[in-house]
């Protein structure tokens, strides 16, 4: 079992050298050098999953590799120190730059292949006073399949090649070979090039923009200032965790349903303990009931410091005020996780389709809170991952190959105060827009809008998930899909209802049509035919019977819930485009009895 603080300990207090007005001038400027990178990588990528889809991230971490200001994403753990146990910090020199993708090498700081890391030291005066980082997916590294992802992997030699914690530039001399070899191993060695080139430049604006902030404040001031950020996002976490969790132990389970090789579902269980010493409360998350690793990719490598950025993210609420950094998993002063287990698999095991787990980690998290009483929201559905692999003809003839990897958006669960999202990604990415599909790919989007319906009913309505059609113009093509939560849809909370669940058909309405099963790799596709994706909806929040009728009049006319749905699930009687308010208050006479949970049906607990 793994007992860990990934984050490394919380410094002692000192005494403030960087004074409150410099402090948030600071804050600001950080945040403004993160996001100038990240515009950088957005305009200069090749790949579509960078340059569209928007899978990058990038960070700031103090001089001795603790993280200052992250992307608002939580599933981040200790990235610098992977390099920091092979490249000791006193042997760093200006110009430098560290490269890794491999997962179970960086102990989950990466969590599957297609992931590459860039990390950069930033010296000024000869004094090593930050760290800079990129990160993004890049879309194939060889493997079985194109895309270097696939529901028939079995170990993670078949997701591509395996960068271990590696020098790529030294004094600012770059490794050319060691790039050689990681682009001759994918099948688009183009688009590999020209992302790695994004990153480096974009690493390389980083370094400079951090030193003109050093040079402008100095290095003691930035590095108290950096302290000071991380000291204040701790305590509102610790706070906040003790305003929720009550001394004893709160538990709460979650499930993904499937493998792809027919094993399943697995159980996520989580359990966050409030002990009172000596020296104060102790916070102790456990991940150690969680179910055996799976034979098939959808293990999650998950880092010791993810349970507390993800609590963080929650706690800091998108307040402009405070940073995303390395105060959250300093807030958890144990995270217990079992080695063997879905969240802790032992090496080789495939990796690829990790996002599944993770996104019912996320949703766990969320049920963790709630089951202390906190007002977390319900749970959404996990974003859909489709490739398509194949070839089409060009306008002179020849047959290219190509590979279309589509993410597809979900619902989101409602708010205590808020319905949720609908056709959400993850974050801060996309969904692919219509033009630049049809423009870039052997498709024709013959449909794409919201699945009416999918959201779960509630006093504040989940987020809808997303309906795409393609008609297929390409030669020949093979077809994998990610598609989960179907036999474990996601949950409501408080009378809420759980989301709808997401589905693939291959020629839809026609006497060829046919399911395509949820997790699988290696259906034909051929011109002409038509493939159809939904995806699911997130849960709802508080009794349906409590949501306005005028909100549910809304969802009707937007096309969000359908009239019969209406009816017999909020009580709201609607006739062409208005409120049947006699037919509505008889409905809503007989008010359905509900429970804490619903997945399914109402349950006092989801186990």
């Amino acid at each position: 079992m793994l007992r860990t603080d990934e984050t490394r300990a919380a410094p002692a207090p000192q005494s403030p050298l960087c004074d409150p007005v410099t402090l948030e001038i600071v804050r600001g400027a950080i945040r403004a050098v993160q996001a100038e990178m990240e515009a950088l990588i957005e305009r200069t990528a090749i790949s579509a999953f960078i340059r569209e889809k928007k899978d990058f991230y990038t960070g700031l971490f103090d001089a001795d590799g603790v993280m200052a200001v992250g992307s608002n994403i939580p599933i981040f753990g200790d990235m610098t120190g992977p390099i920091i146990r092979e490249f000791p910090l006193e042997t760093m020199r200006e110009g430098d730059l560290y490269w890794y993708n491999d997962c179970y090498g960086s102990r989950g700081a990466v969590s599957h292949s297609n992931d590459q890391v860039l990390i950069a030291p930033v010296f000024h005066k000869g004094r090593r006073c930050a760290f800079v980082m990129c990160w993004a997916h890049f879309a194939d590294i060889g493997g079985i399949r194109a895309g270097s992802i696939s529901p028939d992997a079995t170990d993670i030699f078949q997701e591509g090649i395996i960068v271990p914690p590696t020098k790529l530039s030294n004094g600012g001399v770059t490794n050319e070979a060691t790039l050689a070899i990681f682009h001759r191993n994918s099948r688009f060695p183009e688009q590999s090039l020209g992302d790695m080139r994004a990153l480096m430049a974009a690493n390389a604006l980083g370094v400079r923009r951090v030193s003109e902030l050093v040079a402008r404040f100095g290095t003691d001031v930035v590095a108290d200032a950096l302290r000071q950020l991380l000291d204040r996002t701790r305590a509102l976490v610790r706070e906040k965790l003790a305003e929720t969790f009550d001394y004893g132990t709160h538990c709460f389970t979650d499930a993904i349903d499937s493998d792809g090789h027919g094993h399943g579902p697995f159980k996520i269980r989580f359990a966050l303990t409030r002990e009172k010493t000596a020296s104060g409360d102790r916070f102790i998350f456990d991940a150690t009931g969680t179910d055996d690793q799976a034979p098939g990719p959808v293990n999650f490598l998950m880092n010791p410091g993810v349970p507390g950025m993800a609590l963080g993210l929650y706690y800091l609420g998108g307040d402009p005020g405070q940073v995303c950094n390395a105060g959250g998993p300093q807030a958890l002063d144990e995270v217990r996780l079992r080695q063997g287990s879905l969240l802790w698999p032992k090496f080789p095991a495939p990796l690829g389709m990790r996002g599944l787990t993770m996104m019912r980690v996320l949703a766990g998290i969320n049920g963790l809170i709630n089951s202390a009483g906190g007002g977390a929201p319900a749970s959404h559905s996990a974003y859909v991952i489709s490739f398509m692999r194949g070839t089409f003809r060009t306008q002179t003839g020849e047959l290219q190959a190509f590979l279309m990897s589509d993410g597809l958006g979900v619902g989101y669960g409602a708010r205590p105060y808020a319905d949720g999202i609908d056709a959400v990604y993850f974050v801060a990415q996309e969904n692919y827009p219509v033009e630049f599909l049809e423009a870039g790919y052997p498709v024709v989007l013959r449909q794409y809008g919201v699945v009416r319906d999918s959201g779960g009913a509630g006093r504040y309505r989940g987020g809808c998930g997303i309906v795409r059609e393609y008609e297929i113009l390409a030669e020949e093509a093979t077809f994998a899909v990610r598609v989960d939560s179907l036999k474990n849809p996601p949950w409501g909370i408080a009378g809420g209802r759980g989301g709808g669940v997401g589905s693939v058909t291959l020629n839809p309405g026609t006497t060829n049509e046919r399911p395509i099963p949820p997790l699988s790799d290696g259906t034909r596709l051929k011109r002409g035919d038509v493939l159809r994706i939904e995806t699911g909806g997130g849960g709802g929040y508080g009794h349906p019977f409590d949501r306005s009728p005028t909100a549910v009049l809304e969802d009707v006319l937007g096309g969000f819930v359908g009239t019969d749905a209406a009816a017999a699930l909020y009580g709201v009687a609607i006739t062409g485009r208005r409120i049947d308010e006699v037919a509505t208050a008889r409905l809503r006479a007989n008010r359905p009895e509900t429970r804490a949970f619903h997945r399914n049906e109402y349950v006092d607990a989801i186990s």
